[in-house]
Protein backbone atom coordinates (compact mmCIF):
# COMPACT_ATOMS: atom_id res chain seq x y z
CA UNK A 1 0.00 0.00 0.00
CA UNK A 2 2.74 2.26 0.03
CA UNK A 3 4.10 4.56 -2.98
CA UNK A 4 6.14 3.31 -5.79
CA UNK A 5 10.08 5.24 -5.43
CA UNK A 6 11.03 6.63 -8.56
CA UNK A 7 14.07 8.46 -8.75
CA UNK A 8 14.90 10.95 -11.42
CA UNK A 9 18.69 11.93 -11.45
CA UNK A 10 19.17 12.89 -14.99
CA UNK A 11 19.14 15.74 -17.76
CA UNK A 12 18.70 12.71 -21.06
CA UNK A 13 15.06 13.75 -22.25
CA UNK A 14 14.30 10.34 -22.83
CA UNK A 15 14.91 9.67 -19.08
CA UNK A 16 12.96 12.01 -18.14
CA UNK A 17 9.83 11.50 -20.85
CA UNK A 18 10.26 7.69 -19.27
CA UNK A 19 9.13 8.98 -15.95
CA UNK A 20 6.53 11.29 -16.95
CA UNK A 21 5.31 8.37 -19.20
CA UNK A 22 4.71 6.56 -16.16
CA UNK A 23 3.00 8.52 -13.48
CA UNK A 24 -0.25 10.27 -13.36
CA UNK A 25 0.76 13.96 -12.25
CA UNK A 26 -2.16 14.60 -10.29
CA UNK A 27 -1.47 11.08 -8.23
CA UNK A 28 2.30 11.92 -8.15
CA UNK A 29 4.14 13.49 -4.79
CA UNK A 30 7.59 15.27 -5.53
CA UNK A 31 10.67 15.37 -3.41
CA UNK A 32 12.98 18.19 -4.63
CA UNK A 33 16.33 16.79 -3.07
CA UNK A 34 18.84 19.38 -3.05
CA UNK A 35 21.47 20.43 -0.64
CA UNK A 36 22.17 23.89 -1.94
CA UNK A 37 18.89 24.61 -3.45
CA UNK A 38 20.69 26.03 -6.75
CA UNK A 39 21.54 22.92 -8.57
CA UNK A 40 20.35 23.00 -12.03
CA UNK A 41 19.31 19.47 -12.44
CA UNK A 42 16.85 19.44 -10.04
CA UNK A 43 15.69 22.66 -10.01
CA UNK A 44 14.53 22.15 -14.18
CA UNK A 45 12.86 18.67 -12.92
CA UNK A 46 10.76 20.91 -10.72
CA UNK A 47 10.32 23.45 -14.05
CA UNK A 48 9.32 20.53 -15.94
CA UNK A 49 7.05 18.59 -13.81
CA UNK A 50 5.30 21.70 -12.09
CA UNK A 51 3.94 22.62 -15.54
CA UNK A 52 2.18 18.98 -15.71
CA UNK A 53 1.22 19.34 -12.28
CA UNK A 54 -0.54 22.87 -13.01
CA UNK A 55 -1.94 21.27 -16.35
CA UNK A 56 -3.12 18.51 -14.18
CA UNK A 57 -4.62 20.30 -11.04
CA UNK A 58 -4.82 23.61 -11.67
CA UNK A 59 -1.71 26.07 -10.24
CA UNK A 60 -3.47 26.49 -7.11
CA UNK A 61 -3.30 23.66 -5.52
CA UNK A 62 -0.43 22.24 -7.31
CA UNK A 63 1.80 23.03 -4.65
CA UNK A 64 1.11 19.99 -2.32
CA UNK A 65 2.17 17.98 -5.11
CA UNK A 66 5.71 18.99 -3.81
CA UNK A 67 8.22 18.28 -0.97
CA UNK A 68 11.40 20.37 -0.73
CA UNK A 69 14.29 18.47 1.29
CA UNK A 70 17.18 21.37 1.24
CA UNK A 71 20.02 23.07 3.64
CA UNK A 72 18.47 25.99 5.53
CA UNK A 73 18.56 29.44 4.07
CA UNK A 74 18.24 28.01 0.63
CA UNK A 75 16.76 29.55 -2.56
CA UNK A 76 14.78 25.96 -2.79
CA UNK A 77 13.60 26.36 0.63
CA UNK A 78 12.18 30.17 -0.37
CA UNK A 79 10.75 28.68 -3.43
CA UNK A 80 8.94 26.01 -1.78
CA UNK A 81 7.67 28.58 0.86
CA UNK A 82 6.51 31.25 -1.86
CA UNK A 83 4.78 28.14 -3.91
CA UNK A 84 3.04 26.38 -1.31
CA UNK A 85 4.76 22.97 -1.13
CA UNK A 86 3.22 20.75 0.50
CA UNK A 87 6.43 20.64 3.25
CA UNK A 88 9.75 21.59 3.55
CA UNK A 89 12.31 19.12 5.02
CA UNK A 90 15.58 21.69 6.74
CA UNK A 91 18.36 19.17 6.78
CA UNK A 92 21.53 20.13 9.33
CA UNK A 93 23.58 22.38 7.32
CA UNK A 94 26.82 20.76 8.40
CA UNK A 95 25.90 17.10 6.66
CA UNK A 96 28.09 16.75 3.35
CA UNK A 97 25.39 15.29 0.64
CA UNK A 98 27.34 11.75 0.07
CA UNK A 99 26.95 11.95 4.07
CA UNK A 100 23.63 12.38 4.18
CA UNK A 101 21.44 8.87 3.59
CA UNK A 102 20.85 8.66 7.30
CA UNK A 103 19.68 12.49 7.46
CA UNK A 104 16.55 14.05 5.21
CA UNK A 105 17.38 13.16 2.08
CA UNK A 106 17.49 9.46 2.78
CA UNK A 107 14.83 9.27 5.58
CA UNK A 108 12.26 11.30 3.98
CA UNK A 109 11.93 8.90 0.46
CA UNK A 110 12.45 5.63 3.09
CA UNK A 111 9.55 6.42 5.36
CA UNK A 112 7.73 7.01 2.42
CA UNK A 113 8.01 3.45 1.16
CA UNK A 114 7.57 1.89 4.39
CA UNK A 115 10.87 1.12 5.82
CA UNK A 116 11.09 1.16 9.60
CA UNK A 117 12.97 4.09 10.24
CA UNK A 118 13.36 3.47 14.18
CA UNK A 119 14.97 -0.37 12.88
CA UNK A 120 17.20 0.69 10.58
CA UNK A 121 18.55 3.76 12.86
CA UNK A 122 18.64 1.39 15.34
CA UNK A 123 21.00 -0.65 13.57
CA UNK A 124 23.03 2.43 12.76
CA UNK A 125 23.36 3.55 16.17
CA UNK A 126 24.93 0.13 17.42
CA UNK A 127 27.49 0.20 14.31
CA UNK A 128 28.04 3.85 16.11
CA UNK A 129 28.79 3.08 19.22
CA UNK A 130 30.52 0.10 18.19
CA UNK A 131 32.84 2.71 16.35
CA UNK A 132 33.34 4.90 19.41
CA UNK A 133 37.18 6.31 20.26
CA UNK A 134 37.27 4.31 23.44
CA UNK A 135 36.80 1.12 21.31
CA UNK A 136 40.55 -0.57 20.30
CA UNK A 137 40.97 -0.34 16.58
CA UNK A 138 41.11 -3.96 16.75
CA UNK A 139 37.80 -4.37 17.20
CA UNK A 140 36.27 -0.84 15.39
CA UNK A 141 34.73 -1.93 12.91
CA UNK A 142 34.58 1.26 11.49
CA UNK A 143 38.02 1.81 12.03
CA UNK A 144 39.25 -1.55 10.84
CA UNK A 145 37.47 -0.95 7.21
CA UNK A 146 38.72 2.26 6.92
CA UNK A 147 42.16 1.37 8.05
CA UNK A 148 42.27 -1.36 5.45
CA UNK A 149 40.92 0.40 2.71
CA UNK A 150 43.63 3.24 3.12
CA UNK A 151 46.57 0.83 3.77
CA UNK A 152 46.11 -1.72 1.00
CA UNK A 153 45.38 0.79 -1.58
CA UNK A 154 48.88 2.87 -0.02
CA UNK A 155 50.53 -0.49 -0.79
CA UNK A 156 49.04 -0.78 -4.40
CA UNK A 157 45.46 -2.57 -3.98
CA UNK A 158 43.76 0.91 -4.92
CA UNK A 159 41.01 -0.82 -6.65
CA UNK A 160 38.14 -0.87 -4.09
CA UNK A 161 35.87 -3.85 -5.28
CA UNK A 162 32.45 -4.29 -3.95
CA UNK A 163 30.55 -7.54 -3.68
CA UNK A 164 27.39 -7.77 -2.71
CA UNK A 165 24.36 -10.83 -1.89
CA UNK A 166 21.96 -10.29 -5.14
CA UNK A 167 19.14 -8.34 -3.19
CA UNK A 168 20.32 -5.19 -2.36
CA UNK A 169 23.60 -4.94 -5.20
CA UNK A 170 22.54 -1.07 -5.45
CA UNK A 171 24.71 -0.52 -2.31
CA UNK A 172 27.83 -0.72 -4.23
CA UNK A 173 26.65 2.88 -6.35
CA UNK A 174 26.03 4.36 -3.04
CA UNK A 175 29.47 3.27 -1.43
CA UNK A 176 30.89 4.71 -4.89
CA UNK A 177 30.18 8.05 -4.77
CA UNK A 178 30.94 8.02 -0.94
CA UNK A 179 34.66 6.74 -1.26
CA UNK A 180 35.28 8.54 -4.85
CA UNK A 181 34.08 11.85 -4.20
CA UNK A 182 35.51 11.70 -0.50
CA UNK A 183 38.66 10.18 -1.22
CA UNK A 184 39.37 11.57 -4.71
CA UNK A 185 42.04 14.19 -4.61
CA UNK A 186 45.52 15.83 -4.37
CA UNK A 187 46.46 13.48 -6.81
CA UNK A 188 45.85 10.53 -4.55
CA UNK A 189 42.45 8.06 -3.88
CA UNK A 190 40.85 4.64 -3.68
CA UNK A 191 38.99 3.50 -6.64
CA UNK A 192 35.53 2.00 -5.63
CA UNK A 193 34.31 -0.39 -8.42
CA UNK A 194 30.40 -1.20 -7.85
CA UNK A 195 28.22 -3.72 -9.79
CA UNK A 196 31.39 -4.89 -11.99
CA UNK A 197 30.59 -8.41 -14.00
CA UNK A 198 32.30 -11.54 -12.11
CA UNK A 199 35.21 -12.82 -14.28
CA UNK A 200 37.79 -16.19 -13.73
CA UNK A 201 39.80 -15.15 -11.13
CA UNK A 202 42.88 -14.66 -12.36
CA UNK A 203 41.77 -12.19 -14.89
CA UNK A 204 42.14 -9.69 -12.34
CA UNK A 205 45.03 -7.32 -11.65
CA UNK A 206 46.80 -7.21 -8.68
CA UNK A 207 45.25 -3.98 -7.84
CA UNK A 208 42.35 -5.29 -6.26
CA UNK A 209 41.07 -5.10 -2.55
CA UNK A 210 37.29 -7.10 -2.49
CA UNK A 211 34.84 -6.58 0.05
CA UNK A 212 31.70 -8.74 0.28
CA UNK A 213 29.09 -7.84 1.75
CA UNK A 214 27.10 -10.70 2.71
CA UNK A 215 22.93 -10.67 3.76
CA UNK A 216 22.16 -13.73 5.90
CA UNK A 217 19.50 -16.26 3.62
CA UNK A 218 20.21 -14.15 -0.02
CA UNK A 219 20.04 -16.32 -3.17
CA UNK A 220 24.49 -16.26 -2.28
CA UNK A 221 25.24 -19.07 -4.42
CA UNK A 222 26.47 -17.25 -7.57
CA UNK A 223 28.07 -14.86 -5.09
CA UNK A 224 29.50 -16.85 -2.33
CA UNK A 225 31.67 -19.39 -5.27
CA UNK A 226 32.98 -16.04 -7.27
CA UNK A 227 34.03 -14.83 -3.52
CA UNK A 228 35.70 -18.13 -2.79
CA UNK A 229 37.86 -18.03 -6.17
CA UNK A 230 38.68 -14.80 -5.47
CA UNK A 231 39.99 -16.51 -1.94
CA UNK A 232 41.49 -19.14 -3.22
CA UNK A 233 43.61 -17.05 -6.47
CA UNK A 234 45.56 -14.83 -3.15
CA UNK A 235 43.49 -11.90 -3.44
CA UNK A 236 42.46 -9.65 -0.20
CA UNK A 237 38.94 -10.02 0.60
CA UNK A 238 37.48 -8.33 3.34
CA UNK A 239 34.13 -9.96 4.68
CA UNK A 240 30.81 -8.07 6.27
CA UNK A 241 27.86 -10.01 7.94
CA UNK A 242 24.42 -9.07 7.29
CA UNK A 243 21.61 -10.79 9.34
CA UNK A 244 18.81 -8.84 7.17
CA UNK A 245 18.37 -5.55 5.23
CA UNK A 246 17.78 -3.44 7.95
CA UNK A 247 21.53 -4.01 8.92
CA UNK A 248 22.08 -1.55 5.93
CA UNK A 249 21.56 0.78 8.47
CA UNK A 250 24.82 -0.27 10.56
CA UNK A 251 26.86 -0.67 6.85
CA UNK A 252 25.87 3.42 6.38
CA UNK A 253 27.38 4.14 9.33
CA UNK A 254 30.21 1.61 9.21
CA UNK A 255 31.10 2.94 5.59
CA UNK A 256 30.96 6.71 6.00
CA UNK A 257 32.94 6.18 9.37
CA UNK A 258 35.14 4.08 7.33
CA UNK A 259 36.24 6.74 4.86
CA UNK A 260 36.81 9.18 6.83
CA UNK A 261 39.70 7.18 8.67
CA UNK A 262 40.78 6.21 5.74
CA UNK A 263 40.96 10.11 4.33
CA UNK A 264 43.06 10.41 7.33
CA UNK A 265 45.36 7.76 6.23
CA UNK A 266 46.27 8.71 2.94
CA UNK A 267 46.10 12.75 4.19
CA UNK A 268 43.00 14.46 2.29
CA UNK A 269 39.90 15.91 3.25
CA UNK A 270 37.36 13.34 3.16
CA UNK A 271 35.24 16.40 3.66
CA UNK A 272 35.43 18.75 0.68
CA UNK A 273 35.02 18.39 -2.97
CA UNK A 274 37.42 20.47 -5.10
CA UNK A 275 37.38 19.68 -8.72
CA UNK A 276 33.36 18.82 -8.59
CA UNK A 277 32.87 22.42 -9.58
CA UNK A 278 35.19 22.15 -12.75
CA UNK A 279 32.93 20.02 -14.76
CA UNK A 280 29.78 22.91 -13.85
CA UNK A 281 31.85 25.77 -15.00
CA UNK A 282 33.18 24.24 -18.14
CA UNK A 283 29.28 23.36 -18.24
CA UNK A 284 28.43 26.78 -17.40
CA UNK A 285 30.48 28.22 -20.10
CA UNK A 286 29.35 25.95 -23.02
CA UNK A 287 25.65 26.92 -22.01
CA UNK A 288 26.74 30.67 -22.25
CA UNK A 289 28.35 30.37 -25.72
CA UNK A 290 24.85 28.36 -26.30
CA UNK A 291 22.88 31.16 -25.30
CA UNK A 292 25.48 33.46 -27.75
CA UNK A 293 25.30 31.69 -30.73
CA UNK A 294 22.02 29.29 -30.73
CA UNK A 295 24.36 26.30 -31.21
CA UNK A 296 26.92 24.49 -28.78
CA UNK A 297 31.06 24.71 -29.28
CA UNK A 298 32.86 22.18 -31.32
CA UNK A 299 35.14 19.98 -28.78
CA UNK A 300 38.17 18.24 -30.74
CA UNK A 301 39.21 17.49 -27.61
CA UNK A 302 39.73 13.20 -26.85
CA UNK A 303 41.43 10.38 -28.87
CA UNK A 304 39.62 7.73 -30.62
CA UNK A 305 38.33 4.57 -28.82
CA UNK A 306 40.36 1.94 -30.16
CA UNK A 307 43.78 4.20 -29.24
CA UNK A 308 42.37 5.02 -25.83
CA UNK A 309 41.74 1.21 -25.32
CA UNK A 310 44.89 0.27 -26.60
CA UNK A 311 47.22 3.07 -24.44
CA UNK A 312 45.25 0.52 -20.87
CA UNK A 313 48.30 0.03 -18.55
CA UNK A 314 48.52 -2.37 -15.46
CA UNK A 315 47.42 -0.08 -12.67
CA UNK A 316 44.58 1.50 -14.66
CA UNK A 317 40.80 1.63 -14.75
CA UNK A 318 38.30 2.60 -17.16
CA UNK A 319 35.38 4.87 -16.68
CA UNK A 320 32.42 4.21 -18.55
CA UNK A 321 29.92 7.16 -18.67
CA UNK A 322 27.09 7.24 -20.99
CA UNK A 323 24.87 10.26 -21.68
CA UNK A 324 22.15 8.09 -22.33
CA UNK A 325 18.54 7.18 -21.25
CA UNK A 326 19.32 3.66 -18.65
CA UNK A 327 17.41 0.72 -19.32
CA UNK A 328 17.39 -3.07 -18.13
CA UNK A 329 18.95 -3.96 -22.19
CA UNK A 330 20.97 -1.13 -22.17
CA UNK A 331 22.21 -2.16 -18.74
CA UNK A 332 23.05 -5.05 -19.83
CA UNK A 333 25.14 -3.96 -23.23
CA UNK A 334 26.84 -2.22 -20.69
CA UNK A 335 27.82 -5.61 -18.82
CA UNK A 336 29.39 -7.13 -21.64
CA UNK A 337 31.41 -4.17 -22.88
CA UNK A 338 32.64 -4.36 -19.20
CA UNK A 339 33.03 -7.94 -18.80
CA UNK A 340 35.29 -7.99 -22.51
CA UNK A 341 37.31 -5.13 -21.09
CA UNK A 342 38.05 -6.98 -17.79
CA UNK A 343 38.69 -9.78 -20.18
CA UNK A 344 41.09 -8.48 -22.93
CA UNK A 345 42.83 -5.77 -20.91
CA UNK A 346 42.84 -7.02 -17.42
CA UNK A 347 41.69 -3.43 -15.66
CA UNK A 348 39.06 -2.48 -13.42
CA UNK A 349 35.81 -0.57 -15.06
CA UNK A 350 33.24 1.82 -13.67
CA UNK A 351 30.30 2.49 -14.83
CA UNK A 352 28.27 6.01 -14.11
CA UNK A 353 25.32 7.31 -15.86
CA UNK A 354 25.76 10.91 -16.83
CA UNK A 355 25.39 13.83 -15.63
CA UNK A 356 24.43 12.04 -12.44
CA UNK A 357 28.19 10.84 -11.66
CA UNK A 358 29.32 14.76 -12.01
CA UNK A 359 28.25 14.87 -8.38
CA UNK A 360 30.06 11.78 -7.15
CA UNK A 361 32.97 9.83 -9.03
CA UNK A 362 33.90 12.96 -10.55
CA UNK A 363 35.63 14.16 -8.13
CA UNK A 364 37.84 11.09 -8.40
CA UNK A 365 37.98 11.66 -12.08
CA UNK A 366 39.83 14.83 -12.44
CA UNK A 367 41.29 14.94 -8.67
CA UNK A 368 42.37 11.47 -7.72
CA UNK A 369 45.58 9.22 -9.30
CA UNK A 370 46.09 9.58 -13.47
CA UNK A 371 45.22 6.57 -13.91
CA UNK A 372 41.68 6.79 -14.55
CA UNK A 373 40.98 6.18 -19.14
CA UNK A 374 37.69 7.68 -19.84
CA UNK A 375 35.35 6.38 -22.31
CA UNK A 376 32.07 8.96 -22.72
CA UNK A 377 29.12 7.62 -24.50
CA UNK A 378 26.82 10.04 -26.17
CA UNK A 379 23.56 9.96 -28.53
CA UNK A 380 21.51 11.89 -30.56
CA UNK A 381 17.67 13.46 -28.66
CA UNK A 382 15.09 11.76 -31.02
CA UNK A 383 12.49 13.49 -28.48
CA UNK A 384 13.79 16.66 -27.15
CA UNK A 385 11.97 18.36 -23.82
CA UNK A 386 12.33 22.30 -23.35
CA UNK A 387 12.95 23.39 -19.73
CA UNK A 388 10.19 26.04 -18.92
CA UNK A 389 11.62 29.61 -18.35
CA UNK A 390 15.04 28.30 -19.38
CA UNK A 391 16.88 29.36 -23.32
CA UNK A 392 17.89 25.73 -23.44
CA UNK A 393 16.00 22.20 -23.37
CA UNK A 394 17.01 19.29 -21.79
CA UNK A 395 18.46 17.73 -24.43
CA UNK A 396 20.85 20.85 -24.71
CA UNK A 397 21.80 20.80 -20.85
CA UNK A 398 22.95 17.42 -20.88
CA UNK A 399 24.74 17.79 -24.29
CA UNK A 400 26.33 20.57 -22.19
CA UNK A 401 27.33 18.43 -19.48
CA UNK A 402 28.87 15.87 -21.49
CA UNK A 403 30.67 18.62 -23.23
CA UNK A 404 31.88 20.26 -20.32
CA UNK A 405 33.19 16.99 -18.63
CA UNK A 406 34.81 15.78 -21.73
CA UNK A 407 36.96 19.57 -21.62
CA UNK A 408 37.68 19.18 -17.72
CA UNK A 409 39.18 15.97 -18.11
CA UNK A 410 41.46 17.01 -20.88
CA UNK A 411 42.57 20.30 -19.10
CA UNK A 412 43.30 17.81 -15.95
CA UNK A 413 45.60 15.93 -18.54
CA UNK A 414 43.47 12.57 -18.68
CA UNK A 415 43.14 10.39 -21.13
CA UNK A 416 39.65 10.57 -22.67
CA UNK A 417 37.54 9.05 -25.87
CA UNK A 418 33.86 10.10 -27.09
CA UNK A 419 31.78 7.44 -28.91
CA UNK A 420 28.47 8.55 -30.42
CA UNK A 421 26.04 6.30 -30.79
CA UNK A 422 23.12 7.65 -32.92
CA UNK A 423 21.31 3.99 -33.50
CA UNK A 424 19.82 1.86 -30.68
CA UNK A 425 22.09 2.29 -27.96
CA UNK A 426 22.46 -1.12 -26.94
CA UNK A 427 22.89 -2.24 -30.13
CA UNK A 428 25.65 0.24 -30.68
CA UNK A 429 27.46 -0.57 -26.93
CA UNK A 430 27.15 -4.57 -27.95
CA UNK A 431 28.97 -3.33 -31.21
CA UNK A 432 31.71 -1.85 -29.22
CA UNK A 433 32.14 -4.97 -27.31
CA UNK A 434 32.27 -7.05 -30.05
CA UNK A 435 35.48 -4.58 -31.70
CA UNK A 436 37.29 -5.43 -27.99
CA UNK A 437 36.75 -9.08 -28.79
CA UNK A 438 37.15 -9.15 -32.29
Amino acid sequence: GYPELIVLDSTVPEWIDSVAAVIDPSRTLFLVSSKSGGTVEPNSFYRHFRTLVDQAVGNQAAGKSFVAITDPGTSLEELARSEGFRRVFSNPGDIGGRYSVLSYFGLVPAALIGVDLAKLLHRADCMREGSASFVAADDNPGAFLGAAMATVAQAGRDKFTVVTSPSFGSFGQWAEQLIAESLGKDGKGVVPIAAEPSVAADRYGDDRLFVYLRMEGDDNTTSDEAVRRLEESGHPVVRLELRDRYDLGAEFFRWEFATAVAGAIIAVNPFDQPNVQAAKDMADSVLEAYKATGKLPDSDSGSGVQELLDGLEKGDYLAIMPYVSQTPEVDRAFETLRRQVLERYGVATTLGYGPRFLHSTGQLHKGGPSSGVFLQITTSHVKDIPIPGAPYSFGTLADAQALGDREALAAAGRRVARHHIDSDIATGVLGLARQIDG
